[in-house]
């Protein structure tokens, strides 16, 4: 099962969701992220991520384009901007939408920003956990 994970800057949303997948799943999923105008890795996502044990300080943003002519099975774009700008994948690909709020806009002190990327961490964990239990998102 290859998963691509897509957002606009592949620095926080998709990474996140990458490390998670790849941690919950296991070998079960190939599982890749990019971004439709790659930026970099958020210090933010990398923290929270490694609270919880999983360490993506390694990953790197990466352009959609990196992907062309490749298959996947499910393509999942979380954040509206990429959705319209997603490339065409093969008919077989799912692409699912599952838009959420971009926690490296929020602004504030530390502890707000990385608030904010708990709680999107925490957002995408139950959907990655509904996407292995049944291949699909739940509602």
């Amino acid at each position: 099962m290859r998963v691509l994970i897509l957002c606009t800057g592949n620095s926080a949303r998709s990474q996140m969701a990458e490390g998670l997948l790849r941690h919950l799943a296991g070998d079960e999923f190939g599982v890749f992220s990019a971004g439709t105008k790659p930026t970099q890795v958020r210090p933010e996502a990398v923290a929270v991520m490694r609270e919880i044990g999983i360490d993506i300080s390694d990953h790197r943003s990466k352009s959609v384009d990196e992907f062309a002519g490749q298959e996947f099975d499910y393509v999942i774009t979380v954040c509206d901007n990429a959705k319209e700008t997603c490339p065409i994948f093969p008919a077989r690909t799912k692409r699912i939408h599952w838009s959420l709020e971009d926690p490296a806009a929020v602004e504030g002190s530390e502890e707000q920003r990385l608030a904010a990327f708990r709680r999107i961490r925490e957002q995408l964990r139950e959907f990655l956990l509904g996407l292995i239990e049944t291949r699909a998102p739940r509602a």
